[in-house]
């Protein structure tokens, strides 16, 4: 078996990569300005990383992260945050962090000894150096790890600079653009009032109202179609949906800006505008994206200080049969409509997310996600889900992430972790070895590029 999953391996190690989710900057490659410095590639953007050293009783400050900054206070020098990093690197191991990290060491920087605090010094110093070459600048390094493309991911406030560089560039790698909604339908959003007044002012719609509201989001989709956007992501706290009286969700929509809504209002607001969404997915063909199952910003006095996305998200219960039910009476036998369902709750992998996206012709399962992207976590994914959705329910792999040298590190884990589950599926007899290479080749290239419209 295990000769049969280096063969399968062997088929797919040189597919391109297509990156149809992710948070890199468009900047990076419209721009292609050197890397300034190894902490600001690595560690400032990168989640996975601060949280765990913060875990460990490292403030954010110390890693040059606080917003007092710019009230004066020093910032530490990005070599002593490196130090700090590499004195604490132990606490990584175990982890996909660590797989990925030592992958971008070895593979993208030639660095082979392990990085500890004596080798941090050489280790900043080498890679410093190195993000100097042209080499090493964003599109060189798009065009070594062979990706074919790349999406990023903004807000509907966004007015996508850097991705009307790119279209006016002649550069022929694809980095494409994907609409994410939250700061204006998710009404605990901070400044959401404010935010539908840039939305209204961007859109020259009339957002005071829900029906101006509406032709404002549909403006700015059709904005972000013109800039490569094939999809939509909504990062929602639940999977809820609804299906409100329009003069119910006009009142929800005037209270939301100007008393605010309790927390029962708010979901139902946010339930009743992933159905709209919904259908402007069906009018404007983009694949709609679910991330629901987190919750957000779980540590209020980080969040006060430090501001959002801070490592402080945790997974929380998550159902879908019954949550989903008014969007799929709706939609669900659209063949057109296309929704990519993502979890962080594993226990609906078998019970309810494979069973419905083996039955719905607009469902998708999306790959294993966050805290689930790891080697166990592909591996119960496949075990809990193929015997129910098979593998063309599924969207392939997507990485999710920020840390831009990570990708190929991720993207190969992925295919490797597959092509084992094939290859125990074949000495099971449940596939042939033909069926195993083309399953695997569609795992880790064609499925993403299906599911995505790409």
């Amino acid at each position: 078996m295990l000769s049969l999953a280096q063969l399968l391996y062997k088929e797919v190690a040189d597919l391109p990569i297509i990156s149809p989710h992710g948070h890199t900057d468009a900047a990076w490659f419209a721009y292609n300005e050197p890397f300034t410095d190894p902490t600001a590639l690595l560690i400032t953007p990168d989640h996975y990383v601060y949280r765990m050293l913060y875990s460990q009783g490292i403030s954010l400050t110390q890693l040059g992260m606080d917003a007092n900054q710019r009230r004066g206070a020093r910032a530490p020098d990005p070599a002593e945050v490196w130090q700090l990093f590499a004195a604490h690197y132990h606490l990584f191991r175990g982890t996909p962090t660590r797989i990925w990290l030592d992958h971008v060491f070895a593979e993208v920087f030639g660095i082979e000894e392990p990085l500890t605090a004596q080798t941090a010094s050489a280790y900043y110093e080498r890679m410093t150096h190195q993000l100097t070459r042209p080499e090493f600048r964003p599109r060189a390094l798009f065009e070594r790890f062979n990706i074919e493309l790349l999406a990023t991911t903004e807000s509907p406030l966004d007015e996508l600079q850097s991705h009307s560089v790119l279209q006016a560039d002649t550069w022929s790698g694809r980095v494409i653009t994907t609409f994410r909604p939250d700061p204006v339908v998710d009404p605990d959003y901070e400044h959401f009032a404010d935010n539908i007044a840039t939305l209204g002012r961007l859109s020259g719609e009339d957002t005071t109202h829900f029906d101006g509201y509406l032709r404002a989001l549909r403006e700015r989709r059709a904005f972000f179609r013109a800039h490569g956007a094939t999809a939509t992501d909504h990062g929602h706290p639940t999977a809820r949906t609804a299906n409100l009286a329009p003069a119910d969700v006009a009142a929800l929509y005037s209270q939301a800006l100007n008393q605010g809504l309790d927390a029962q209002k708010a979901e139902l607001f946010r339930a009743h505008m992933l159905v709209e969404m919904a259908t402007m997915s069906l009018e404007d063909g983009m694949v709609m994206q679910l991330h629901p199952g987190v919750y957000r910003n779980h540590n209020p006095w980080l969040f006060e200080q430090y501001g959002r996305d801070r490592g402080a998200d945790i997974p929380q219960t998550t159902t879908y049969v019954e949550a989903l039910k008014p969007l799929l009476d709706k939609y669900g036998n659209e063949p057109a409509f296309k929704l990519i369902l993502f979890t962080l709750d594993e226990t609906t992998y078998a019970r309810e997310l494979a069973p419905l996206a083996g039955h719905y012709p607009c469902l998708t399962l999306g790959p294993p996600w966050w805290f689930n992207d790891s080697p166990e976590g592909m591996r119960r994914f496949r075990r809990a889900t193929t015997e129910t959705a098979g593998f063309y329910n599924t969207a392939g792999f997507n990485d999710d992430t920020r840390a831009f040298l990570s990708i190929p590190a991720r993207h190969d884990l992925a295919r490797r972790i597959d092509c084992g589950f094939l290859a125990q599926l074949v000495a099971e007899h449940a596939l042939d070895e033909n069926e195993a290479v083309e399953s695997a080749r569609q795992l880790a290239y064609g499925l993403a590029k299906r599911a995505y419209r790409l």
